[in-house]
């Protein structure tokens, strides 16, 4: 793509496009960081080398908008040529905050604080997460022209994302959740945000990603280890690597609590065994796939949509 043919442009730096060259001389209106967490190190190697292509958007952007309450913020302050505006629900030192949040069941709510401008922000899916992401994209659209009032509207109506806190109707006594959480980060962004919910027990189903970074699924074993009151442990996506090595490498992390769990090899059997097994209350978070309807094995790929094999389970 020329420059020329990119005039209204937006991203947020979350992969390793920039090093790929994919967007190299496009000009961003806008450019947003989440946050640095443990990710793509199959690609970078190192968290300095994963920062280092996530500045590279910076120089071809007009606009910045960071998160204050991650540390890497500080470092981009300092780097970036263009101007930056931060987002906070920590700190009143940020250019947008967050007041007032508060959770509920089915969402969250919060006021938006900044430049002069305040408005109620209510959203239909909850945790702190979604209060930061909403900031982000606010922050956002309020560079690029957009009201405040509009964008609050907007986000009223958002229903949510595919994969992400996605309730899988099932009417039973208990909830079934599918999630995209594949890092320790995401893991413990989600656990804690329906462990904060009434229930009898939080149920953790995960795996981890073959032919990627080894060193963050016992870091993923031990986040759901601390968090869950159960855990099963299965396949992701194990490519060419063995499931059951792939498993070892998670359990290394869940040595020294006390969490119960069960090594279930077969994704689609774990689930079946956790809809099966699942008590009055309970919380059932799938993790790992979201909004993928494929497993990839070392012999190729296969359909796999964990809302059908819910619903297979159920009947």
């Amino acid at each position: 793509m020329r420059k020329s043919e990119c005039t209204y442009c937006v991203m947020e730096v979350s992969s390793h496009a920039l090093d790929q060259k994919r967007v190299f001389g496009i000009e961003f209106e806008a450019a947003m960081f989440t946050n640095l967490t443990q990710d793509h190190l199959d690609y970078h190697k190192t968290m300095e080398n994963y920062f280092a292509a996530k500045l590279k958007l910076f120089d071809q952007a007009k606009i910045g908008i960071v998160n204050f309450d991650d540390e890497s913020c500080r470092k981009i302050i300092e780097y970036a040529k263009c101007e930056i505006n931060t987002y906070s629900i920590k700190s009143g030192e940020a250019t947008y905050s967050a007041k007032n949040i508060n959770n509920r069941p089915n969402g969250v709510d919060f006021m938006f604080v900044g430049y002069n401008l305040i408005n109620q922000i209510k959203m239909s899916t909850g945790g702190e997460f979604t209060v930061y992401n909403a900031l982000c994209a606010v922050g956002c659209a309020l560079s690029l022209g957009v009201k405040l009032a509009d964008a609050a509207e907007a986000l009223g109506k958002y229903k949510g994302v595919k994969g992400r806190a996605e309730v899988v109707p099932c009417d039973r006594d208990f909830t079934v959740i599918i999630d995209y959480a594949h890092t320790p980060d995401g893991v413990e962004n989600i656990l804690k945000m329906f462990g904060n919910c009434e229930k009898n027990r939080l149920i953790a189903l995960f795996g981890c990603g073959g032919d990627r970074d080894r060193t963050k699924r016992s870091q993923m074993g031990a986040v759901a280890a601390q968090l869950s009151d159960y855990m099963i442990i299965t396949s992701d996506n194990p490519r060419t690597e063995e499931p059951a090595k792939i498993i070892e490498d998670i359990l290394e992390g869940v040595k020294g609590y006390e969490t119960p769990y069960k090594v279930i090899e077969n994704r689609v059997e774990a689930i079946k065994y956790a809809i099966k097994n699942a008590q009055k209350g309970d919380i059932i978070v799938l993790m790992g796939k979201g909004h993928e309807t494929y497993q990839i094995l070392s012999d190729g790929v296969i359909h796999l949509d964990e809302r059908e094999v819910v619903a297979q389970a159920l009947n």
